[in-house]
């Protein structure tokens, strides 16, 4: 798969209105066309991505006892017995918590049922448990369009930015990487993306950060997602 450039020139659409992003290569020698409404395979980070983020990272770290510059679950993997069991109860707790109050982000229960629709594979890859990830999903009404065993938690795949989550997904699906996107709204779904050789996309985020070196696409929101399948 041709590497992309973050910085999109234009976007087209083919005399059969398949809409697509021209980006630059970083040479700025040349362009590659990504067709996005072309790809069969997505796959979805879900906090912040597909759900507003309602996640305080801070709090978090306080009340499980997380140095303040550690990565949670990096910090918890790090323990043993019994100092590390009270903090995983606890972070279940408040996550089981978080997905019962779970609300869509903007567009995203349209963009998957567009795909849906369009014949497109669907997984998800999250740092959540998969049991949240499957009620979250619920909350937000969309559980039905995710084959259970396509969505992915912290215990069925080392997490973001590691790659293998989308491996293991591809694998299943018997996909190529260059058929795949990646979306996310932080620099792990990313990464982890790019890293395994997908497209990625961008969601915005309420803090502003972006992450251009690692984004084939940037979206507000993912209403936006919706103009390649019109």
């Amino acid at each position: 798969m041709t590497a992309l450039s973050p910085n999109i020139t234009s976007r087209k659409a083919d005399a059969h209105g398949e809409l697509s992003v021209a980006c630059r290569s970083e040479a700025d020698t040349c362009c590659t066309t990504v067709q996005f409404s072309a790809k069969p395979f997505w796959i979805f980070d879900l906090d912040g991505t597909l759900t507003l983020p309602v996640h305080d990272f801070d709090y978090i770290r306080r009340e499980l006892d997380v140095p303040s510059a550690a990565d949670i679950l990096g910090y918890l993997d790090s323990l043993t017995g019994a100092e590390a069991s009270w903090r995983h109860c606890r972070l279940q707790e408040i996550e089981m918590d978080l997905a019962r109050k779970a609300v869509p982000s903007p567009g995203a229960a349209e963009a998957v049922a567009r795909l849906h629709q369009a014949g497109a594979q669907l997984g998800i890859l999250t740092r959540n448990d998969r049991d949240i990830a499957l009620l979250t999903l619920d909350t937000i009404g969309i559980g039905h369009y995710f084959a259970s065993e396509n969505v992915l938690g912290r215990n069925e795949a080392p997490p973001k930015p590691d790659p293998a989550g989308i491996h293991r997904l591809l694998s299943c699906w018997g996909a190529a990487p260059e058929d795949a996107v990646m979306v996310g709204d932080y620099l792990f779904d990313l990464q982890a993306g790019r890293a395994a050789g997908t497209a990625t996309i961008q969601v915005g985020r309420p803090d502003g950060k972006s992450w251009p070196e690692f984004t084939d696409l940037a979206l507000a929101t993912l209403a936006e997602l919706m103009i390649y399948f019109q």
